[in-house]
């Protein structure tokens, strides 16, 4: 039934975030016309949280080791936030061009698509 997720990300410098998913994230892409790039993402998971309000949705990437993951990227110019311990995991945020940021974790809870990690 369901075959996938498509996700957005908006910004004021679309380009410089496209820029990073393909040069630095190394994301395939293909040409959705006009030249409107769409990124291949890797597997995904999908949690449901309760809320007092409806119509938030959030977009993580996940890592198996943040602080390599956190060097790389800082070695192409990205800039994160210091790391943060969460009882779910270790937090970053990847800041991106024109002022977003991109929350950026190593799970420290069971994975259906990182089944490696410490507590799979």
């Amino acid at each position: 039934m369901i075959e996938g997720i498509h996700a957005i990300v908006y910004s004021r410098q679309a380009e410089q975030v496209r820029a990073f998913f393909r040069d630095v994230l190394g994301l395939d892409s293909v040409d959705a016309g006009g030249g409107w790039p769409i990124y291949a993402l890797p597997p995904a998971e999908l949690a449901v949280h309760p809320a007092a309000e409806d119509g938030r949705h959030e977009l993580y990437l996940m890592c198996r080791d943040l602080q390599a993951t956190v060097a790389e990227l800082r070695a192409h110019g990205i800039e994160t936030t210091p790391p943060v311990e969460q009882p779910w995991g270790v937090l970053t945020r990847i800041l991106l061009p024109g002022g977003g940021e991109l929350p950026l974790y190593e799970p420290r809870h069971p994975s259906p698509v990182m089944p490696n990690q410490p507590n799979s």
